[in-house]
């Protein structure tokens, strides 16, 4: 018994000096001010360490380095010290005997010590963490995230474990309550989730958004998350960028270009985000000297900044070129294009610096870089020989059919390219696995081809034309298969050029309407956009989507009304309860106005206003001084096409307020803005005018009686006008005492300030002579725009009679001849029409 107790007690002391002793190396390791420190530890106790002291000694040495800055850190020490390799090889015998979190902390400071992501100890806690997952082990949702992430930076998209990983989020989704946790869990389950399970995610988070305090960094994930999915959801969207907002002093420049690359990416913009980055990043566009953060301030900063600022992005971009990496260059040349800057300078010297990189570049990267520098007028010939070279080396490999067209869509961008026989079974083998968007990319550049003469071996044409025939019939039988109306309106999204207009165009309107039962709320903008990119005036389709937006009102987002109203309105087309139709969009809209950008409720009170609407709240909210200042800061930041376009809704809304609605007593103040524009704009009269005037001349009796090119008030151009008395004869213009310009022989007039006050004699007409081509009329229709309608509301407004002549009529056979084209015009001025 004494000796029984004497072996209890040694056993006891034993365990309890062990237990103190390793308490005490836990204790030091949490001490360690440097990494030698935490090796030295180690080392000099081999034999002691449990797998917890393991597991914190690595994340120890993370957290040194966590405390230094980014440029600071030194994590190719920690890996090449001579102890770490021995210490992974410690951890890795003891994975098995760590805790459930231990081994997701493990994994994840080793990975942030950039260890390679399938190293064998990365791979043994992986391993294992999927091995107590599949065994129902209860991760915290912290833990989980972290686990989560740490299978997404070791790229493991797809993988069966991060699909246990979104079972299992599936099931506790109602229970996450952090946005900082559902953020990382998101991004990192994207690739293997559901569209059903993505809709929940996304509504949990737009719940958690609405949180008084969220760290950009969330919203970061949020907008990657959207990304990976290929979704614009617009409230997220909406609450991400007022978080950057709310944010923007601790934004730095690689935040703010992520966040712009983000949004180009998902086709969202916002001025007051860009106002906000423009001025950050001008009062520090000096801070930048190295080429990685100054090319992403060219990327961000470039196609915003001002004339002085961007003289100075430019002169540094020439200077720091040698510099840039391959990806660089790519990322420069296409900031040139969307800037529109054709720098000869930086341009040359980027062309010499591609030299080096060339070989470097994947298959899309080239098809990009050939596109910037077609696009920026690049004239290196030695530069587009190589590139030549190597996409033609591409092609003959590819045996993907987006690819296939990418390569054959910029090899048809180069000049002077002498199309080899190969690239035409090259051609004829891809097709039949090609998409709508592929085959279009195909037939513009053999089109092209042919065309210039560039196919040079024997019976090239007849070729040609056989290989477009089967081009067109593997477009047709595409679409004959299409039996899933979101599957084609997300093919026909990219869809663009004349091949698509002239030979499917017709099918495949046909098979939308086919499926027009599955137009659905959730697709009913996809509809919309793809109606006004052809142009289509398909009464079928048309009501059935007025009628599912009506219905469905409530689930449809208000800045998708507006691209819905402006379908109707652009296309001038009343659904079978147009009053109905129109007061619930507005309705809907004017109570959501709040969701608009400035310079979005400009473009949608014009469209609006060409259907005739003109809501109280929106005009008066428009017309305010501190609204159009607002308005006018924010333009400077907009792309040119896209400030252009806000500018001319602006007057043209003006105007019509003017017209149409006096009593709202706005002023009209937009004439120094149309005289800028027509006085930049050609005075040329083009060869259809001289042959009508000069018709004109003869019917009326002089060429004195008839005017081109005229002005209105309100700036209207018209193409003809002239002067009709009660008796229905023609009235001098040097009779009424109005000067007449010449040119080219012809007498115009642009000046309207004395002629907007001179009063016509009694009885008399002003009469607008208009001739409208196609772009006035819906494709393949007679029916009248909604612009060109408005402008003839208005002329009449002004006291026009106004005359409008369709192309269709004008080029008709009745009219062949010019007898019969004086006796039409004859009538239109005297008679009916």
């Amino acid at each position: 018994m004494l000796c029984l107790r004497q072996v209890c007690s040694f056993t006891l002391r034993y365990y309890q000096a062990r237990t103190l002793s390793s308490d005490l190396l836990l204790s030091q390791i949490n001490s360690c001010t440097h990494e030698d420190d935490v090796f030295s530890l180690v080392g000099r106790n081999k034999t002691r360490p449990s797998e917890k002291h393991v597991g914190i000694a690595l994340d120890m040495l993370w957290q040194l380095q966590k405390k230094r800055p980014l440029l600071l850190r030194t994590s190719d020490y920690v890996r090449n010290y001579s102890q770490f390799f021995a210490h992974c090889i410690l951890a890795e015998n003891k994975v098995e005997h760590m805790e459930d979190e231990a081994i997701v902390d493990t994994l994840y400071s080793i990975l942030r010590l950039n260890v390679e992501d399938h190293s064998s100890l990365s791979e043994v806690l992986v391993t294992e963490a999927w091995k107590r997952l599949e065994r129902q082990v209860l991760l915290s949702l912290p833990a989980l995230s972290k686990f989560a992430l740490c299978l997404h930076k070791q790229r493991r998209h797809f993988s069966p474990v991060i699909g246990k990983v979104a079972h299992i989020v599936n099931t506790k989704l109602d229970s996450v309550q952090d946005i900082r946790i559902l953020s990382v869990l998101m991004i990192s389950i994207s690739d293997v989730i559901s569209q059903s399970f993505r809709d929940r995610l996304l509504l949990k988070a737009e719940h958690l958004l609405k949180e008084e305090v969220v760290h950009f960094n969330y919203a970061k994930r949020i907008l990657q998350f959207l990304h990976n999915v290929k979704l614009r959801y617009h409230p997220l969207l909406e609450k991400c960028n007022k978080i950057f907002l709310k944010s923007a002093s601790h934004l730095d420049i690689h935040s703010i270009n992520l966040i712009f690359g983000l949004y180009e990416k998902l086709g969202f913009d916002n001025a007051e985000f860009r106002l906000v980055a423009k001025q950050l990043l001008s009062e520090a566009v000096d801070d930048y000297s190295d080429p990685e953060t100054f090319a992403k301030l060219f990327f961000t900063l470039g196609p915003m900044a001002g004339c002085k600022v961007r003289e100075r992005l430019l002169v540094t971009a020439v200077c720091m070129a040698e510099e840039f990496s391959g990806r660089q260059v790519l990322v420069i040349l296409k900031t040139m294009q969307k800037m529109k800057c054709r720098n000869s300078h930086l341009l040359k010297k980027m062309a010499s610096v591609l030299h080096k990189h060339l070989d470097s570049y994947h298959v899309l990267q080239l098809v990009k870089l050939t596109q910037y520098l077609v696009v920026l007028r690049c004239h290196n010939l030695e530069l587009f020989a190589k590139l030549k070279m190597l996409l033609f080396g591409f092609l003959k490999s590819s045996v993907i059919p987006a690819d296939t067209a990418a390569i054959i869509r910029v090899l048809a961008m180069l000049p002077s390219f002498q199309v080899e026989e190969s690239i035409i079974n090259k051609v004829t083998a891809v097709l039949p696995q090609s998409k709508l968007h592929h085959l279009s990319c195909i037939a513009t550049a053999l089109v092209k081809w042919n065309h210039y003469d560039q196919l040079h071996w024997q019976n090239s044409s007849q070729l040609c034309v056989k290989l477009l025939q089967k081009l067109n019939d593997c477009g047709f039988q595409r679409l004959q298969k299409a039996n899933n109306l979101n599957l084609l309106l997300e093919e026909l999204k990219h869809v663009n050029g004349e091949w698509f207009e002239e030979v499917l165009s017709e099918e495949t309107m046909a098979m939308c309407q086919r499926l027009i039962d599955q137009i659905t709320w959730a697709n009913v903008l996809q509809m919309s956009f793809f109606l006004i990119k052809t142009n289509h005036r398909c009464p079928l389709l048309l009501d059935k989507i007025a009628s599912v937006t009506v219905e469905n009102i409530d689930k449809i987002q208000p800045f998708e009304i507006y691209f819905i109203l402006f379908l109707f309105s652009a296309l001038n087309y009343d659904p079978p309860a147009n009053e109905e139709f129109f007061e619930s969009c507005i309705q809907y809209l004017t109570s959501n106005l709040s969701c608009f950008e400035t310079h979005h409720l400009v473009l949608l009170a014009h469209v609006l206003a060409v259907a005739g609407y003109f809501p109280p709240v929106l005009i008066t909210r428009i017309f305010n001084i501190s609204f159009l200042s607002k308005l006018n800061a924010q333009l400077e930041v907009l792309p040119d096409t896209l400030k252009q376009r806000v500018r001319a809704c602006l007057m043209k809304l003006n105007r019509a307020v003017c017209l149409e609605c006096p009593e709202f007593h706005i002023p009209w103040f937009h004439e120094r803005y149309c005289q800028h524009v027509f006085r930049n704009g050609s005075s040329r009269i083009n060869p259809l005018r001289k042959h009508v005037h000069r018709m004109l001349t003869e019917i009326l009796g002089g060429s004195h009686y008839a005017r081109v090119s005229v002005l209105t008030p309100y700036y209207y151009e018209i193409d003809f006008e002239c002067i009709l008395d009660e008796n229905k004869k023609p009235l001098s213009y040097m009779a009424q005492n109005i000067p007449l310009d010449d040119v080219e022989g012809i007498h115009l007039r642009r000046d309207i300030k004395d002629e907007a006050r001179k009063a016509l004699p009694p009885g008399a007409q002003r009469i607008a002579l208009e001739f409208l081509g196609s772009k006035a009329f819906s494709k393949d229709s007679h029916h009248l725009k909604g612009e060109p309608a408005v402008k003839k509301r208005h002329l009449e407004m002004l006291g026009y009679q106004v005359v409008q002549i369709p192309h269709f009529t004008w080029n008709s056979m009745v009219l062949s001849t010019k007898g019969e084209q004086l006796e039409y015009l004859r009538r239109c001025l005297y008679g009916t029409q």
